[in-house]
């Protein structure tokens, strides 16, 4: 009788999980090869996010590299059993390898946010880390979609783009800092607030990836919830100030690391089906720009074979949008300025 039971519940379980993966819009099996790099993934966002990039189908190799501890990493999560072999490496002299023949490379690596921190406390950490790391990226697979998830986002992008330009390899449709997390939450906050179905929900997020530099386009959001103007502001506010809530709440045992996974292999996931040319793959990402009078921006990007096909307009804006914009613009030049001044002195 308990096998019986335990049988039931393991085929409920695997048809929920089934389900499960194909309503977050990771994409069906294919048989195109893509390896997958994660640098950090033994970190608080490289273990979710190893897990979740192991459950995805597109990705046939799956690299898992870190200073230390990513043999155990691997281990655990090789034996997940789907269609991806995994490999962990450890150490600067293993870097090589974890990056040769990688379709995407997906960077958390760094140290995360504590209470009363701020994006910009991280800097003189993580800018040297993602400085190292991308010097490796434009030797041994320079021609890879590159997903920047280290924060702070504003300025590691640009910095990743001078090591880059000086290594002769930097192509701008293939650098993206991941702001999906932005998106997530404001999809979240907008869902709970004018009480509609979160998974039809669509808020475009525009900017950079920090404080009031985040700005989502309420006005934008699908379907239309007819929230009041407080209540648009609250919820700009909230999305903006969402990494510090849960930092907050984790009582400086951590950051947004679930949360952050779970956005990181979306954004992944979208770059992978765009390298297999699914059309119309579009999603919010921090890429070199023209949109505004800034170098680098957020705004929705469609992704395809060379990763970004078109970075796409802001739409119309509401009067509190257009106040927003102007406001963050001076905080993100300076954020971007600092990354590409870091990323030139020697």
């Amino acid at each position: 009788m308990r096998t019986s039971m335990l049988r039931s519940l393991a085929r409920k379980t695997s048809t929920a999980s089934t389900s499960y993966l194909t309503r977050r819009g990771f994409a069906s099996g294919s048989a195109i090869d893509r390896k997958v790099a994660i640098l950090g993934a033994a970190g608080g966002i490289g273990q979710p996010l190893s897990l979740l990039m192991k459950l995805n189908p597109l990705v046939s190799q799956l690299a898992l590299y870190d200073i230390a501890g990513t043999p155990g990493v691997a281990a655990d999560v090789s034996h997940i059993n789907t269609r991806s072999q995994v490999l962990g490496f450890a150490g600067e002299e293993q870097l090589g390898k974890a990056l040769e023949g990688a379709d995407v490379v997906i960077i958390p690596a760094g140290v995360p946010r504590k209470p009363g921190m701020t994006r910009d406390d991280l800097f003189n950490i993580n800018a040297g880390i993602v400085k190292s790391l991308c010097t490796a990226i434009a030797k041994y697979c320079p021609h890879a979609l590159i997903n920047m998830i280290s924060n702070p986002v504003n300025s590691t992008v640009p910095i990743a783009s001078e090591v880059f330009k000086k290594a002769g390899t930097y192509d701008e449709k293939r650098l993206f800092g991941v702001t999906t997390l932005d998106v997530v939450r404001a999809k979240t906050f907008y869902a709970g607030k004018a009480k509609v179905n979160v998974a039809d929900v669509n808020v475009p997020v525009v900017g950079g990836h920090a404080g009031i530099t985040i700005l989502p386009l309420f006005s934008q959001a699908t379907p239309n919830g007819n929230l009041a103007s407080e209540e648009i502001e609250a919820l700009t506010k909230r999305t903006q100030d969402g990494g510090t809530e849960v930092v907050e709440a984790k009582a400086g045992k951590g950051s947004a690391t679930l949360s952050m996974a779970y956005a990181g292999a979306i954004f992944a996931d979208a770059c992978l089906k765009g390298l297999n040319g699914v059309p119309d793959v579009v999603e919010c990402s921090f890429v070199q720009s023209t949109v505004t009078d800034l170098p680098f921006f957020a705004s929705k990007v469609r992704l395809g074979k060379n990763g970004v096909e078109e970075v796409l307009g802001l739409g119309p804006l509401s009067d509190y949008e257009k106040q927003g914009l102007e406001a963050l613009k001076l905080e993100l030049k300076s954020s971007i300025e600092k990354g590409i001044k870091f990323a030139n002195d020697d």
